[in-house]
């Protein structure tokens, strides 16, 4: 067994760490926060475009609010349940959500998976329409934490103990690639790899991966133009700054423009036509603009105090599953939102990453609160175990 996942287990296994119960009040504290200042930047943010389209300037703020309201919901039920019973429904779930990803691709089903621009990614039926890719992200997390723990003792191994896990991981990802989305397949396999990684795979068997992976990676980027014009404006903004870098350069105009107090809610200009997606791929920006760099320390610190949070969560869990379980949550929401301030600042290159829990999209909304109601529930059996 590796050291990381000796750890793991030690401290799984070590009596009173969630004894006085306070993580699963801050852990929802938290959460609300996140969802009360997503709400009120994403409607400073979508007001104009929502009018630009000839809608009501509350559309995208109403629609976002009905995704909290029903993902607190399913964040209630779900962390009144027993996590463990997750293990038995992993294979189940995967099943389900990977037939999802192949109806995108079938042929004749544009009815209920419409082209989008060239791109199938959703699922409409009837009043309710739904992104797989994103469920997929959380339904691997708990396949890969389930079958972790039971070829715990092969996952040194590269051949027994990854071995199926990249058959599945490879699926999965490929089919979410084909609607095309490559930002989506990367992130649901970095998910995924660092929740085997937690369970203690060695390093080294990624790395070599990695560079095996590497020309599939590159093969990938160049079968697309825009993708190739993407990484050309991440190595050099100034390049073509009406076209591919466009956005960045924008997004970066917002945050200057904030300074330290922001412009105040409301009063931001990059919304009106200039900066793209400001209620989505480009919400931090926005935030930069209007509440100054004190509001991106706010958003940053509610992040990091979400992730010490949940990481202690999953350092207490009752047993392995709970550990892996909490570790591949809490990095669903903080890893994706570290990624989408990487986007916005240009440390990373431009791709369709959104801000968890605050970021338009009820799909992505409602995935993220499930996510929080696992990690309620594995503090909530911690702190049960203890007493």
């Amino acid at each position: 067994m590796g050291s990381a996942a000796m750890a793991l287990r030690g401290a799984a296994v070590r009596p009173g760490r969630l004894s006085v119960g306070w993580e699963a009040p801050a852990l929802l504290t938290l959460t609300v926060l996140l969802l009360s200042f997503g709400l009120v930047s994403l409607y400073s943010a979508s007001a104009v475009k929502a009018q630009m389209a000839g809608l009501p300037d509350y559309h995208f703020f109403v629609q976002q609010a009905v995704g909290a309201a029903l993902g607190l919901l399913a964040l209630a039920l779900v962390a009144r349940l027993d996590y463990r019973h997750l293990r038995l429904l992993a294979w189940p779930l995967l099943a389900v959500v990977t037939a999802m990803l192949v109806m995108l691709l079938v042929p004749g089903l544009e009815g209920i998976a419409p082209d989008d621009n060239g791109a199938r990614r959703w699922l409409v039926l009837g009043p309710v329409s739904l992104q797989p890719s994103e469920l997929a992200k959380a339904v691997l997390i708990v396949w890969t934490a389930a079958i972790a723990v039971k070829k715990q003792d092969r996952l040194h191994s590269l051949s027994r103990g990854l071995g199926p896990f990249l058959i599945v991981w490879a699926v999965v990802a490929g089919l979410i690639f084909l609607e095309p989305s490559l930002s989506a397949a990367m992130l649901t396999i970095l998910f995924s790899v660092l929740v085997v990684y937690a369970a203690g795979a060695r390093i080294g068997h990624f790395l070599l991966l990695g560079l095996v992976g590497l020309p599939l990676f590159l093969n990938a980027v160049g079968g697309a133009a825009y993708r190739v014009r993407r990484m050309a404006a991440f190595f050099d903004p100034a390049q073509d700054p009406a076209g591919v870098s466009y956005q960045i350069n924008q997004a970066l105009i917002a945050l200057g423009s904030g300074g330290i107090l922001g412009r105040g809610i409301g009063r931001g200009q990059q919304k009106f036509g200039f900066l793209p997606e400001p209620h989505n791929d480009f919400l931090f920006a926005t935030i930069g603009e209007e509440w100054g760099f004190l509001g991106v320390l706010l958003v940053v610190t509610l992040y990091v105090l979400f992730a010490l949070v949940g990481y202690r969560v999953a350092r207490g869990a009752p047993d392995l599953f709970g550990t892996l379980l909490a570790i591949g949550m809490t990095n669903l929401i903080v890893v994706q939102a570290l990624l989408h301030m990487l986007v916005n600042t240009a440390l990373i290159p431009t791709t369709g990453v959104t801000l968890p829990l605050m970021s338009y999209g009820r799909t992505s909304i409602l995935v993220s609160l499930l996510g929080v109601g696992v990690l309620l529930s594995v503090a909530r059996r911690a702190a049960q175990a203890a007493l």
